[in-house]
């Protein structure tokens, strides 16, 4: 059903990820890659590919620089990370960057099928549980700078708003979100514009890595009080 390319070194990550694939992705083919290198001259090779797994340690190329050259060379092909580090801004980095999604290696089997299944639908993933955790506060001026201005954006936005908003940095889908928030994916899709044109945000993206660099926990509770 689909074809999916994984690039990473260790031979035991590929299995297990062989394993869910078979398991779960009936008729789908995963090719492995154990360099970047390696995985240039599948992708070349195989023009039929429908997702990339990028390791973020390969051998030849160190943190993004790997996903930086891929989303330059094969701009069409779906890049996603998966990677065992965790931390937030990496998080907001690889998908300012381009990626489609980005999925902790510790993500138990189920959430991982979730997790593909849901990047192959079109649709972005990110860790909810790394994207719950408060943003770092900003210390350099420019940085701050940009807070502030970010922070203002965000005050624009109502209660619903911001609650949509706070399931869209989990890598929910406006049907997931209407579930979690018990309203019509139409009223979702409208919140979702309304956000994007508050926060002068170019892209449903956009407006993550602006919500990323904010606390919303902070934003709503102050608006309870």
């Amino acid at each position: 059903m689909y074809s999916l390319l994984v690039a990473d070194d260790h031979p035991l990550f590929r299995d297990a990820l062989q394993t869910v694939i078979s398991g779960g992705l009936a008729g789908s083919q995963l090719l492995e890659a154990e360099s970047l290198a390696d995985a240039i001259a599948l992708i070349e090779a195989n023009v039929e590919l429908d997702l990339l797994l990028l390791d973020l340690s390969l051998p030849d190329a160190e943190g993004l620089e790997g996903l930086t050259r891929l989303r330059e060379e094969f701009p069409s092909l779906p890049v996603a990370i998966v990677s065992a580090h965790q931390e937030r801004q990496l998080v907001l980095d690889a998908i300012t960057l381009g990626a489609v999604g980005y999925i902790p290696k510790s993500t138990p089997r189920e959430t991982l099928l979730a997790a593909l299944t849901q990047i192959l639908e079109g649709q972005l993933y990110l860790p909810p549980d790394v994207m719950r955790r408060p943003a770092p506060r900003a210390s350099s001026p420019p940085s701050a700078i940009n807070a502030s201005s970010n922070s203002e954006r965000l005050a624009r936005l109502t209660d619903k708003q911001l609650e949509v908003l706070a399931c869209m940095t989990t890598g929910m889908s406006n049907k997931h979100i209407a579930r979690e928030l018990l309203i019509a994916e139409t009223t979702v899709k409208t919140h979702v514009s309304a956000i994007l044109r508050k926060l002068n945000a170019t892209s449903r993206v956009h407006a993550i890595v602006i919500a990323g660099e904010e606390d919303l926990s902070f934003h709503r509770a102050n608006r309870t009080r």
